[in-house]
């Protein structure tokens, strides 16, 4: 896909905005270094069934139309389209601040989810490899984790996920919300295609980790279709849970995905938006906690009768989120080199 002129939407925190005289020029990659002091992040949403996560960058390459993240990069002084896709900021001292945050004596062990907010397998990942050695300090210290990506990436640490997987509580979940090519690669355009995302989930499944398929977001009038397809591919595959969050357009995100829509599919823009108005009682988003990751009316529920159906004939076990800490946690320090502890050789 060839790169796209900048676009942004008026960025709310802006006193003045951009005009361009002629055609914007194109949106290339620049990289900035995070310098916060922290690496985890505080969930207290009662709709999401982890408390803690960690994104190791900010920004996306993948440039998912609809990504709830993107107005995150406004408080950064950046906008909230083509700057949210290639202005991508990095946390270079990651595994560093995790295991000081793991060394604190407030921090108890629970379990940690890997891209609360942007994909920590995105392509600077291949290079950078920030997620893998934050990935080496939960091996460490045995901490359970989650890890939600669409990135065949991923597959490059499955000998680390198989340790992790021996220590401790490992899940996975691979997001495949489209199943027409066609439709996939105008929304979200620098992802695998989604039969390479499934043949992910096999050879995770494989490697005999815990993995599963999340449909998120259903965007109706465009993935309604879809649902049995994946759930079906996902399924044969080896996935043994699945999750259907309905589509979110929080803030920024409205107009993105709005003219995305008006773009990529003019004869069924209206219908998409309509569908998404009618399940937000006449909005694009609902922000209540309890409705935003669901939708409402008679559309949004036979859409989830069907992912609710198809996952159970399949098998396949149904959450809103695919991480909970129903289990004791298996966390615990690694002795200090030059403490004076000794190593339990039967640990």
């Amino acid at each position: 896909m060839p790169p796209r002129p900048i676009q942004n939407p008026k960025n709310p925190w802006h006193t003045s905005s951009v005009e361009w005289l002629e055609p914007p020029p194109k949106a290339r990659l620049e990289v900035f270094q995070d310098a916060s002091r922290s690496i985890v992040s505080r969930n207290d949403s009662p709709d999401l069934g982890f408390r803690w996560s960690i994104n190791p960058y900010r920004g996306c390459m993948h440039a998912c139309a609809y990504c709830y993240a993107r107005p995150y990069h406004e408080y950064l002084d950046f906008g909230a389209g083509t700057d949210f896709d290639r202005k991508i900021v990095i946390k270079q001292r990651a595994a560093e601040l995790l295991r000081a945050t793991f060394d604190k004596p407030s921090w108890k062990g629970e379990t940690l989810l890997f891209s609360g907010a942007t994909d920590c397998y995105q392509p600077l990942e291949a290079s950078l490899q920030l997620t893998r050695t934050c990935l080496e300090v939960c091996r460490d210290y045995h901490h359970p984790l989650g890890i939600i990506t669409k990135a065949p990436l991923i597959e490059r640490d499955l000998d680390l996920l198989r340790e992790l997987h021996a220590c401790t509580r490992l899940r996975v979940t691979i997001s495949v919300p489209f199943w027409n090519v066609d439709h996939a690669r105008k929304i979200e355009p620098f992802v695998a295609k989604p039969a390479r995302r499934i043949q992910t989930i096999e050879r995770l499944a494989d490697a005999g980790l815990d993995v599963g398929v999340n449909i998120g977001p259903m965007i109706p009038g465009l993935t309604d279709e879809d649902v049995p397809k994946i759930l079906e591919a996902a399924a044969s595959a080896g996935a043994r849970r699945a999750a259907l969050i309905f589509l979110r357009l929080p803030k920024s995100v409205a107009s993105v995905f709005e003219q995305r829509v008006r773009e990529a599919f003019p004869d069924r823009a209206n219908k998409i938006l309509n569908r998404v108005r009618d399940a937000r009682g006449g909005k694009l988003n609902d922000t209540r906690f309890g409705h935003r990751m669901r939708g409402e009316g008679p559309h949004a529920r036979s859409v989830d009768a069907l992912f609710q159906a198809t996952a159970r004939r399949l098998g396949l076990r149904t959450s809103v989120v695919p991480v909970e800490d129903e289990e004791a946690t298996t966390f615990r320090r690694p002795p200090r080199r030059g403490s004076g502890e000794q190593l339990d050789l039967l640990a």
